[in-house]
Parts: C-alpha cells; structure tokens; sequence
C-alpha cells in the first residue's frame, strides 16, 4: 500500500475539486482544447488555467499547443493508479466479507449437555 500513497495523494487531491472532475470526466471521451473544457464552467479562464495546470502537473492530463490552442488529453496511465489502488481494496474487502459470510453461516459449535456445577 505505501507504494500508492505519494502517488494517489497526488491524485486524489487533485479529484478532490468538482471542476477537476468535470474536466477529467470531459476528456474521459476524447481531447479538448481549453475553450471547449472552459465554456460550460461558470469561472474565469484564469482560474479554470490554475485547474488545468493542477491536472497536469499530478500527470492526469497532458497539454500540447499548436499555434494559439491548447489542447488537453487524458492520461490514462495515470488512472491506472487508482486502479490498481481500488483493486487492492476490493480484494482486502471481498477476503474479509468472505470470512465474515463463513462465521456467520457455519454450524454452531456443539454444546454440552450435561449441567454446569
């Protein structure tokens, strides 16, 4: 697990803002430029920049300019991050709820009949 944690610190941090989501979310079905990221967010393109830059520099997204324009794409291996992190959980927690579903379900242990003195 110490593995992830610098890592996924990083990362959740970054999904921790509802904008950041949204812009991951967006990208999520192929590149965008900031103008199109930016339009149907009701902030200023200086503060959706500081987004940008936060997405980018956790390595969630990377940024190319061509001319005048900035285009934004997914970085899909660094959601492979999460992942991996979601996937150990799920094992630990299926492994335990498992353990938990054996207790439960196993015959009761066999009591004594004769009368405690």
């Amino acid at each position: 697990m110490a593995k992830y944690s610098d890592e996924l610190s990083e990362i959740f941090t970054a999904l921790a803002d509802p904008t950041r989501r949204a812009v991951v979310d967006r990208l999520g079905r192929g590149p965008a430029t900031i103008s199109e990221l930016a339009e149907p967010l009701s902030i200023s393109l200086p503060s959706f920049l500081k987004h940008v830059r936060t997405l980018e520099d956790c390595g969630l997204i990377r940024t190319r300019k061509s001319g005048r324009v900035r285009t934004c794409v997914l970085d899909e291996r660094r959601l492979g991050v999460i992942d991996g992190w979601l996937e150990t959980q799920r094992r630990s927690w299926e492994a335990a709820t498992d353990r938990l579903d054996a207790f439960v379900t196993a015959d009761p242990p066999p009591t004594s009949t004769t009368p405690p003195r």
